[in-house]
């Protein structure tokens, strides 16, 4: 390796050369820093890392919107409709348990062998384990066969999620240039927002057009089995992106450590403590607007399954350009300022949340979800991953970031539609202690953030 200085150019008022540092090798000019990334390389790898999170967040969406929905009635039943949805809701959190184990599983792998291959594995895996519940059997046919088939398809679920989303942000956010990363990372963000209105809008399609009972039958099958088409894409679209800067820097200097958990839990565990607080916030309100508001919404306050969901599938599609306009002004003005005031809104907004959905008319569901879910949630949503990434050095990253986003969304996040549900049994459906319960998330996280170090407009790589 050798140290050169080039030439680039002339400098017109002092008559002086310019020069510029190049790393030679193997008689070639090191053009893998991210700065230097043609245009087209960066979207590319924004377009995998998004198509790959919208169906990675589709399919696992898809089952939380059923849960409310289907699963219930079908492989869960029972007398008592609170100890059905109680079961659902507890196989519905089983895969928050298991996606700390998916994350330490793959981000071993990405951070030993590259983001790339991983990614492929955990979307193969995700799509396998969704088009199978499609296909299964109903509880009047197989007994306790039936939930238990399911459950284990979840748990898969949830590993290959705990998985894919740190190297589906890392995707992004190592490509992008320093001064953009948090708009960068806003986009493997929205594909949470991308996956929930498509799982939204074919459960709304398929209430209205079918009837109950040829919904309850077969109707609900149809997009867990049509997912085997975004699987296949995704995989297409991700097999053309090559490995990310920040890798092939690690892998060309030898950097790369022999186990990434135990050097992250080693010299890294501050930053693990504060993502995991960070992400209580997030993960608790997402749950809360996107799965346990179904449930509340019809069971307990009477509206009617497609306006619930047509109120989630508007608020997740205005949520998307506000996600990326939030990323890009956190370039401006710094990420942690912008997290700590979402986190400070949605305190303020969690009891006026539930009073405005009391009101029982479309309207005012509509305007509740997208305050919470559209304006408020993107503040904190669309640049956690953002922030999370630039906590760990590139040897460790994606286990770092993996570990503490997976941690706190199984503490919090999986659990959250049943906290709330045994909340509201066990105060008279009184919302309050619902929205008490959001208050604590936020509190934590905003707590943890003021630990963290904000990055913005610094190299990655620092």
């Amino acid at each position: 390796m050798i140290l050169i200085k080039g030439v680039i150019g002339l400098d017109q008022k002092s008559n002086t050369l310019l020069v510029e540092d190049a790393v030679v090798e193997n008689n070639q000019v090191d053009d893998d820093s991210v700065e230097t990334i043609d245009n087209r390389t960066r979207v590319k790898a924004l377009v995998a890392s998004a198509i790959g999170s919208s169906i990675e967040w589709y399919d696992f969406f898809l089952y939380g919107t059923m849960s409310a929905l289907v699963f219930n009635k079908i492989f869960f039943p029972s007398d008592d409709p609170y100890i059905s949805l109680m079961l659902t809701y507890a196989s519905f959190a089983l895969a928050f348990f298991v996606r700390p184990l998916g994350g330490v599983l793959f981000s071993h792998i990405g951070d030993r062998i590259g983001r790339k291959k991983t990614l492929i594995i955990t979307l193969s895996i995700m799509g396998g384990s969704t088009v199978a519940m499609g296909l299964l059997p109903n509880y009047q046919t197989v007994g306790l066969l039936a939930p238990i088939l399911l459950i284990v398809l979840r748990l898969l679920q949830g590993l290959s999620l705990g998985g894919e989303w740190g190297g589906g942000l890392l995707l992004a956010v190592e490509y992008a240039p320093k001064k953009k990363r948090g708009f960068y990372g806003s986009i493997p963000q929205i594909g949470a927002m991308i996956g929930i209105s498509l799982a939204s809008l074919s459960a709304s399609l398929l209430t209205n057009l079918l009837s109950e009972e040829a919904f309850l039958s077969y109707g609900w099958r149809i997009p867990f089995i049509a997912s085997v088409v975004l699987v296949v894409v995704g995989l297409w679209i991700r097999n053309g992106v090559g490995e990310t800067p920040s890798f092939k820097k690690v892998a060309s200097s030898g950097n790369t450590v022999k186990v990434p958990l135990f050097e992250t839990m080693t010299k890294h565990w501050r930053a693990v403590l504060t993502t995991i607080g960070a992400k209580f916030v997030e993960t608790s309100t997402f749950f809360i607007f996107a799965t346990f508001t179904i449930s509340y919404a019809v069971g307990t306050l009477g509206y009617d399954n497609s306006t619930v969901l047509n109120g989630i599938l508007i608020a997740a599609i205005l949520a998307i350009p506000i996600m990326m306009l939030v990323g890009a002004i956190s370039d401006r003005i710094g990420r942690k300022k912008m997290f700590m005031a979402g986190t400070i809104a949605i305190f303020l907004y969690a009891i006026p949340y539930f009073w405005i959905l009391s009101f029982k008319n479309t309207f005012a569901l509509t305007l509740a979800i997208v305050i919470g879910f559209a304006i408020i949630w993107p503040m904190y949503g669309a640049i956690l991953g953002t922030l999370f990434a630039e906590s760990f050095s590139a040897n460790v990253r994606y286990t770092g970031i993996s570990l503490g986003y997976q941690i706190g969304a199984a503490v919090v996040g999986g659990p959250a539609p049943l906290i709330a549900t045994a909340l509201l049994a066990n105060y008279n459906n009184n919302y309050v202690a619902v929205g008490i319960f959001i208050m604590l998330a936020a509190i934590v996280s905003l707590v943890a953030i003021l630990f963290t170090r904000d990055m913005t407009g610094r190299d990655l790589d620092d």
